[in-house]
């Protein structure tokens, strides 16, 4: 059993989660390069501590804010109040050693999305229920000034979704650097409702009520249509991870971005799917050349393919996701469909 973190145990402590004198047992939890996460076992029953790291853990350097932590923990409480099972139980927040408690959830009743994803279990009615839970909170949060002002992070934003994923895939591409530096600008500048901004199947657990948001550690009031493309991104990547899945991949693809698109009151609906269309390959080819490549997709051939498909949409902006998913689902072998 590894030794109680003492940073953790006191930050317990001050949260009054433990007693002064109490040291729980504490069990590393895996999975994360942005935050230091513990399972802490309670007479009560177990816990979960997530505390952010100065530095990610990935191959480049990658620093950023500690103080997201205390966003995350804000952002989570927001989308508790809009979809109370769509986040994990809520215990407390230390501000001071920049991490917070919540409900440990038992993966066996709540698996991982990404799990279900890698072994080729991709239901549409899974992807549905993530479009819509995530069109209810960015519906209910925008054109909220008060939401708006809380999570004024264009800093911490940039130093960990635009700057690691855009700016630094236009570095390797400076062809398209013009075009990848106006995406970013333009997202930036977009400010609609509260974004996630790690909305990933590694970040989603699906529970018995829905799924249940992970890691708002980017959490920002900004573009919407930001969210709608990481998570899109992910399922066309997944092609390459488990092909033999790859029809039912992109019929969750039609299927989150159709739910997610027919939640849209806050600004028409054609003006978020353009944004996250052109998001969309830029976020694509982040994902082989940014700073946080996708793990599974190892061979130069399949990084290849991926190039092949976003490049040209990069230089000529599709104004549909439908345009995006056809353009890789033609890449593929057999023209999977």
């Amino acid at each position: 059993m590894p030794e109680p973190d003492p940073v953790i145990v006191d930050a317990l402590r001050r949260m009054g989660v433990v007693g002064a004198h109490a040291r729980p047992p504490m069990t590393p939890l895996a999975g994360g390069v942005s935050s230091d996460i513990w399972r802490v076992d309670l007479a009560t029953g177990p816990v979960c501590v997530k505390r952010a790291l100065p530095r990610l853990k990935v191959a480049a350097v990658w620093e950023a804010p500690v103080e997201r932590n205390g966003y995350e923990w804000e952002w989570m409480r927001e989308a508790g109040r809009i979809v109370p099972s769509s986040v994990p139980p809520l215990i407390a927040h230390d501000s001071e050693a920049g991490c917070f408690a919540m409900g440990f959830l038992d993966p066996a009743a709540h698996p991982l999305w990404k799990a279900q994803l890698r072994d080729g279990i991709a239901r549409e009615a899974t992807a549905r229920a993530v479009g819509d839970r995530l069109a209810a909170i960015h519906d209910a949060t925008a054109g909220r000034e008060d939401i708006r002002a809380r999570f004024a992070t264009d800093d911490i934003f940039h130093a960990i979704r635009l700057e690691p994923y855009l700016v630094a895939t236009a570095a390797r591409h400076p062809d398209l650097a013009d075009r990848l530096h106006a995406i970013v600008s333009r997202t930036a500048d977009t400010k609609h409702a509260l974004v996630h901004g790690d909305v990933s199947p590694k970040n989603i657990l699906i529970g018995p009520d829905g799924p249940i948001f992970l890691d708002a550690e980017c959490a920002w009031y900004g573009d919407p249509a930001f969210d709608l493309a990481f998570c899109l991104n992910h399922l066309l990547l997944k092609c390459l991870w488990t092909p033999s899945a790859t029809a039912a991949f992109l019929r969750s693809f039609d299927a989150l971005a159709e739910t997610y698109l027919a939640g849209v009151e806050w600004e028409a609906r054609g003006a978020v799917e353009e944004r996250a269309a052109h998001l969309l390959p830029g976020l694509f080819l982040a994902r082989v050349d940014g700073k946080s490549p996708v793990e599974y997709v190892t061979a130069e051939a399949d990084r290849e393919r991926v190039r092949r498909t976003a490049r040209p949409l990069i230089r000529n902006p599709p104004a549909t996701l439908a345009a995006v998913r056809k353009a890789w689902a033609e890449s593929l072998p057999g023209s999977a469909q």
